[in-house]
């Protein structure tokens, strides 16, 4: 896929490990489909539920029998790294999504997308380091991902004097995870106290108020 020259080109990251020499069979329409429902139900179920979210429930949710689901994920495992990847992926896109805007809107509307990324992360993490533990391959593919789609907009708002020269992303991705972690507050919250954060990273002439 061509991206916009303000993105970096970053390879899907995926979480099917396929045999050696094995070569994945793309799904018919229909299998995609309910590959596609279990995936938002999960992330629906688990951002709600956390670990109580079980196999069965989610399959009823996306409307398919749970031998379906076990024929697309044959462990629970399976389901949340294929769900953490898929949110991982759909952040990554939503960088080129942005990008036709200005360079400061598609900053500040791609780390308002990263906070759902961090709600489901939040909601799968434990259960995850649990079977796969934190220096598991598949963290360290989605680390380089993410700063691989979203570094690329913060050097842009750098070029065109919105943002402080100083800033690095790293500095960025640290202030938005603290304020996605404030304890008792509702997205609406978040969102408000982000907007401001963010409103810190604008470059701001001496002498100008």
């Amino acid at each position: 896929m061509a991206r916009s020259s303000s993105t970096a080109e970053a390879t899907p990251v995926t979480a099917d490990a396929q045999p050696d020499g094995a070569v994945a069979r793309p799904l018919r329409a229909d299998a995609q489909r309910n590959r596609s429902a279990l995936i938002a139900a999960a992330r629906t179920l688990f951002t709600e539920r956390g670990s109580e979210a079980s196999l069965e429930e989610i399959a009823r949710r996306a409307g398919v029998g749970v031998g379906t689901l076990y024929r697309h994920f044959p462990s629970r495992q399976d389901l949340i790294e294929a769900v953490y990847v898929e949110e991982v992926e759909a952040l990554c896109r939503s960088a080129e999504d942005f990008a036709g805007g200005s360079s400061w809107d598609a900053l500040v509307r791609w780390f308002d997308r990263f906070v759902d990324y961090v709600a489901t992360k939040k909601a799968l993490l434990e259960e995850l380091v649990a079977t796969i533990g934190q220096d598991a391959p598949v963290f360290r593919a989605c680390h380089e991902a993410i700063f691989a789609a979203g570094r690329p907009l913060l050097d842009r708002a750098k070029r065109d004097g919105v943002v402080r020269p100083e800033v690095e992303f790293i500095d960025v991705i640290r202030m938005v995870s603290g304020v996605t972690m404030i304890r008792n507050a509702d997205p609406a919250d978040i969102r408000r106290v982000l907007a401001m954060a963010l409103d810190g990273l604008r470059y701001r002439p001496t002498g100008s108020t």
